[in-house]
């Protein structure tokens, strides 16, 4: 009797839904933290007037540190690898965030941005969350679209190419939001139960959408 209460559809389903729910609560709390450890150590930077570590350390430095987390994203690890990742994306945004604040208008472009991006990021989770629409369909797009860009954005390093680099970056932003819906709809629909790894991936879709829009910004803006 026990057996066939515990195993009830009804009771199977509130249990699901439970579990749902303290993934998005978790991956939520970590990624507000780990946004303003981030924005302690880009400001860090600032302050100390930081070089720019230049594309190549950053990106090592990136897949060095997604690597731990994902090695270690069942383990208390994971969260000191997710603080150490994202503090130094921070740190190496720092010099970036710098540099367009000496521009004429460069604190505008850079608040644009900011507003442009968190009220994004808002919209959409809330938009998911609300309707519970699953964007799991996008999932291969995503995936060779941003390995597209990512590959034409490295082509940008050799060939100084503006439209090329403003068309990466206007599709970076487009990709990333994607990446918000996808990822969003992850959690919600169950398809994501590891909240460290979702809060790494909704981070760098934010971190993404916000240095692609300063960058366009800073070319319309010129």
């Amino acid at each position: 009797m026990n057996d066939r209460i515990t195993s009830s559809p009804a009771i199977q389903k509130q249990e699901s839904v439970l579990s749902t729910n303290k993934v998005l609560r978790n991956t939520y709390m970590l990624l507000s933290a780990t946004l303003l450890f981030s924005a302690a150590a880009a400001g860090t930077s600032m302050a100390l007037e930081l070089p720019y570590l230049g594309p190549w350390i950053t990106l090592g430095g990136y897949f060095l540190l997604l690597f731990l987390t994902t090695k270690f994203r069942n383990s208390g690890m994971g969260i000191v690898c997710v603080f150490a990742l994202t503090g130094f994306m921070g740190a190496t945004l720092g010099p970036i965030i710098g540099y367009y604040l000496k521009t004429p208008n460069g604190a505008q472009l850079v608040m644009n941005a900011m507003a442009i991006t968190g009220i994004t990021f808002v919209g959409l989770s809330a938009y998911v969350i609300t309707t519970r629409k699953d964007f799991s369909f996008i999932g291969g797009f995503l995936m060779a679209g941003i390995l597209v860009a990512f590959l034409c954005g490295v082509m940008t390093l050799f060939f100084n190419i503006p439209a090329l680099s403003m068309a990466v970056s206007a599709a970076f932003v487009m990709l990333m939001v994607g990446l918000i819906l996808y990822q969003t709809s992850q959690i919600i629909n169950g398809g994501e139960t590891n909240y460290i790894m979702a809060t790494v991936t909704l981070y760098i879709a934010i971190y993404n959408m916000f240095t692609s829009l300063l960058h366009l910004l800073g070319i319309m803006d010129d």
